[in-house]
């Protein structure tokens, strides 16, 4: 994966990368809140996917990030409160979201048209759990 990166693409990759990484402890913790083992595994593999777009990205960005706690934090709290009719669509819409932010760099940098696909996906499998 040896691509010239513009300063600017840098930082977009590292952006990126920060927050598929957030998004797997945001996964891994709205997981332990479900009440249905089908909607803890679902949160899971959505977990694990992130985490393999985080590396995928590294392989990019060369840098080691650590995630941040955040949206874990902040997440649960609000399912308890909303439920997660109301929770899911919104992390569903940012997750469809995500794939109008990659669709530039698809071009240069393959591997990002399937982490886009699997932000659709993903969005797909949070609508199929509400």
């Amino acid at each position: 994966m040896d691509v010239f990166i513009t300063v600017s693409e840098l930082e977009k990759l590292i952006s990126f990368q920060q927050g598929e990484l957030d998004a797997v402890l945001m996964y891994k913790a709205l997981a332990e809140k479900m009440k249905t083992e089908k909607e803890k595994e679902v949160l899971l593999s959505i977990a694990a996917d992130e985490g393999r777009h985080a590396a995928i990205l590294r392989q990019y960005t060369k840098k080691k990030l650590e995630p941040k706690s955040t949206l874990a934090r902040l997440l649960p709290p609000l399912y308890k409160i909303m439920g997660k009719k109301r929770l899911f669509p919104i992390v569903s819409k940012f997750e469809a979201g995500t794939v109008a932010s990659y669709e530039p760099y698809f071009k240069k940098f393959p591997e990002i048209k399937g982490i886009a696909a699997d932000e659709a996906r993903h969005a797909e499998l949070l609508k199929s759990i509400m």
